[in-house]
């Protein structure tokens, strides 16, 4: 068990605790609480995603580790989802301090369902069903279904600033001092049109065909245009285009 542990441990980059070596070598599971995967499907897109590939949940994150081929070998060697939830868990509230994740991103019961969540459908084939497949859909088109994709199913809270969804991003361009003097830039207007809507439309669609400056491509997602639904997007344009300062 310790080694099993400590090869997927390393694929996160984590220092791995005597607390964990001591359960592996007692032959226990890590102890956790139930947890509930539509809610834990619900908060890993809006703010796991953004950094992690996860098939079944849509996501194509790239800043850390790709969650199906992590527990790949796991999954071959029979790892039991109640294992991997202990570790997903533990990674989610003490993550390694020489890496990029934040530290207790989620803690308590949302650490645990979002953990419930990747150890049901991490590395397995196929596409979540029922209430799984429609957790974090948002309905509409107002500024208001555009909060809740930018929170939620877009992700988009995880990378950027935006005071009206109180979010505080660093990964990508802080929307409310950067958005509009950047739209306004005549080589974007070239490429991503005139308008405030038009640009925010191309940026979320085609995020690289025009890159700010002090950015490069590779760490927002390219596939907003197919992972989202045409109302999600024009719902998250509507929102961003009244949100922004």
């Amino acid at each position: 068990m310790v080694n099993r542990v400590a090869r997927t441990m390393r694929r996160f980059g984590a220092l791995i605790p005597a607390v964990v070596l001591l359960a592996g070598l007692s032959g226990c599971s890590i102890k956790h609480a139930t947890g509930n995967v539509v809610t834990g499907k619900e908060l890993f897109t809006a703010k796991c995603g953004a950094c992690h590939t996860l098939n079944h949940a849509g996501t194509t994150g790239t800043i850390g580790p790709n969650l199906d081929i992590a527990f790949s070998e796991d999954r071959r060697d029979h790892f039991s989802d109640s294992d991997i939830q202990g570790l997903v868990d533990f990674q989610i509230e003490f993550p390694n301090s020489q890496g990029v994740m934040p530290a207790m991103l989620y803690h308590g019961q949302q650490a645990e369902d979002v953990a419930a969540y990747v150890a049901k459908v991490a590395s397995e084939p196929g596409m979540d069903t029922g209430a799984l497949a429609s957790a974090g859909a948002v309905a509409g088109t107002t500024p208001a279904a555009g909060k809740q994709v930018f929170t939620g199913v877009g992700t988009c809270a995880s990378c950027h600033t935006l005071a009206a969804a109180a979010s505080t991003g660093t990964v990508g361009p802080d929307l409310d001092t950067r958005l509009k003097s950047d739209c306004a830039l005549p080589a974007s207007k070239k490429i991503r049109g005139a308008t405030l809507q038009d640009c925010i439309t191309k940026a979320i669609t085609d995020p690289y065909a025009y890159i700010p400056s002090g950015y490069s491509a590779g760490v927002m997602p390219s596939n907003f245009a197919t992972r989202l639904k045409p109302n999600e997007i024009t719902a998250l344009v509507n929102f961003i285009a009244t949100a922004a300062k």
